[in-house]
C-alpha cells in the first residue's frame, strides 16, 4: 500500500460537519428546491441545545489560572482526574485509580485513536460491528489491522441489540485479538442487553480478547430502556478500555473533551502515544470537567426527555412514509434511515436532498459498504425544525422513487 493509499482510505468528505468539502458535480435536479432552514443531520446543533450550565464559567476560570492549567501532565490534572475517576466510578460501577487506570483526551474520538493505536499492531486481526461509528473501520485500516466485520442484526424485536454471539465467537476463535463496539450503537441508537453485555465479556476473557467499548451516549438512554455497563461485571478480560465523554448529551462537544479508563498498561501506552499526538487533553478545556455529573437538578433527565420528543417527533414523519423505516433509537441521538430504492445512488441523493431541501445527512456506505439504502441522522436539532427539514427529505425522495 503507498502512503498516497493509505489516506485516501480515510476519506472525510462525508464525515460529520464536512460537507463544504463535497465537490460540486452535475446533477439530475428534479423539480424546484424546497424552501425551509437548513438543518444538519450530520451532527448535533449545540445552538438548539445549549452545553452545561456554568461550564463556560469554569472554562473562565481555568483559563485565568494561567500556566497550571494549561501544561497539565500527559494523562491530565490531578485534581480533575480525581473529580472524573470519581463520578465515573458512580455512573459505571467499576472501580477506577486516577493515577493508574485513566486518562482524559482530546475528546472521546482522541481517545479511540490512542486505545486503538496502543492495541493494533500491522496484521491483527480486528472485530468491528457493522454497522457502528464510522471511524472504527477507518482507524483500523489506518493502524494495518486485518477488518474482520460482525454484522449487527438490529431489526429484531428482542429488546437487545442484536449480536451474534455464536458470530462473534467463531471470530475470536479466528485469531481476533480486539474487539471494539459503540453501546448505545451509533447509527442504529440500539442499546445491547445484559445477555448480550455479558457474553461478550465471557467470551473476551475466554479467548484473551481485547475490548474496547464506547459508551459515549450512556447517559442519554430513554426511560424503560436497561443499560448494562461491561466493565462493572464480575467477568471481564484483562484487557478493557471504556470510553466516555462529556461532548454530546451535554453539548461540549467544542471543548473537545474525553476519557478513558481501564487496564494500567494499555492506558500507560496510551499515553506515551498521547504524549507524541497532542501532548494532553487542551489544559484550559480540562477544567470544563468539573461540571461533568454535576450538572444542576433535573438537568439530565429534562435533556433526555427533550430529545425522547425530537426523536418521537421525527419517527412520526419516518412512519407516514411508504418503504421507510427505522428503529426507533433507545440511546443516543441518532436515527439509522432505510429507504427504498432510487433512479439515483444513495451518494447522489444525499447531494441532491442538500440541494434541493437544505438538509444534511450521512450516507449509511460509512457505516458499512452493505448500507447503501440507508442514512444516518443526528436528531439533536430543534424539534420542529428537524421534522420539517425531515418531510422536506422525503417529499424530494419521492421525485427519485423507483417505479
Amino acid at each position: 500500500m503507498t502512503i498516497q493509499e493509505k489516506f485516501a482510505g480515510l476519506g472525510i468528505d462525508n464525515a460529520p460537519g464536512q460537507e463544504a468539502l463535497q465537490k460540486k458535480e452535475a446533477l439530475d435536479l428534479r423539480g424546484e428546491k424546497l424552501l425551509g432552514a437548513r438543518v444538519d443531520f450530520s451532527h448535533g446543533d449545540v445552538d438548539a441545545h445549549m452545553p452545561t450550565p456554568g461550564s463556560f464559567d469554569v472554562f473562565k476560570e481555568g483559563f485565568e489560572e494561567g500556566g497550571s492549567q494549561a501544561y497539565t501532565p500527559y494523562r491530565g490534572r490531578k485534581k480533575i482526574l480525581d473529580h472524573v475517576a470519581a463520578s465515573l466510578s458512580g455512573f459505571t460501577g467499576a472501580s477506577i485509580d486516577p493515577e493508574e487506570n485513566l486518562i482524559l483526551t482530546p475528546g472521546t474520538q482522541g481517545a479511540l485513536f490512542l486505545a486503538m493505536g496502543a492495541n493494533i499492531m500491522p496484521g491483527d486481526k480486528v472485530a468491528i460491528v457493522e454497522p457502528d461509528y464510522f471511524a472504527n473501520r477507518k482507524m483500523v485500516e489506518f493502524f494495518g489491522g486485518q477488518m474482520v466485520p460482525v454484522v449487527l442484526e438490529y431489526e429484531n424485536e428482542g429488546g437487545r441489540a442484536g449480536i451474534s454471539l455464536e458470530s462473534l465467537e467463531e471470530a475470536f476463535k479466528d485469531g481476533v485479538k480486539l474487539f471494539l463496539f459503540s453501546n448505545p450503537n451509533n447509527p442504529v441508537g440500539c442499546v445491547y442487553s445484559y445477555e448480550e453485555i455479558t457474553g461478550i465479556a465471557a467470551l473476551a476473557k475466554k479467548y484473551e480478547v481485547t475490548l474496547i467499548v464506547d459508551e459515549l451516549y450512556s447517559r442519554q438512554v430513554y426511560p424503560g430502556i436497561p443499560y448494562t455497563h461491561l466493565c462493572a461485571q464480575k467477568e471481564i478480560p484483562e484487557n478493557l478500555i471504556t470510553i466516555l465523554g462529556p461532548s454530546k448529551t451535554e453539548s461540549l462537544s467544542g471543548f473537545r473533551l474525553g476519557a478513558a479508563f481501564g487496564t494500567a498498561e494499555i492506558i500507560e501506552r496510551m499515553e506515551k502515544l498521547q504524549a507524541i499526538m497532542a501532548l494532553r487533553c487542551s489544559g484550559y478545556n480540562q477544567a470544563v470537567f468539573l461540571t461533568w455529573f454535576h450538572e444542576p437538578d433535573g438537568w439530565l433527565e429534562a435533556r433526555v426527555r427533550a430529545h425522547k420528543e425530537i426523536r418521537d417527533a421525527v419517527m412520526e414523519v419516518i412512519r407516514e412514509v411508504p418503504g421507510v423505516s427505522a428503529k426507533p433509537t433507545e440511546g443516543g441521538s441518532y436515527l439509522f434511515v432505510t429507504i427504498p430504492e432510487l433512479d439515483v445512488s444513495l451518494h447522489q441523493f444525499i447531494r441532491i436532498v442538500r440541494e434541493l431541501a437544505d438538509v444534511i445527512v450521512t450516507p449509511g456506505t460509512e457505516f458499512g459498504p452493505q448500507y447503501v439504502h440507508q442514512f444516518r441522522i443526528n436528531f439533536s436539532q430543534d424539534k420542529e425544525k428537524a421534522a420539517a427539514a425531515m418531510k422536506r427529505l422525503f417529499a424530494v425522495m419521492e421525485r427519485y422513487r423507483k417505479q
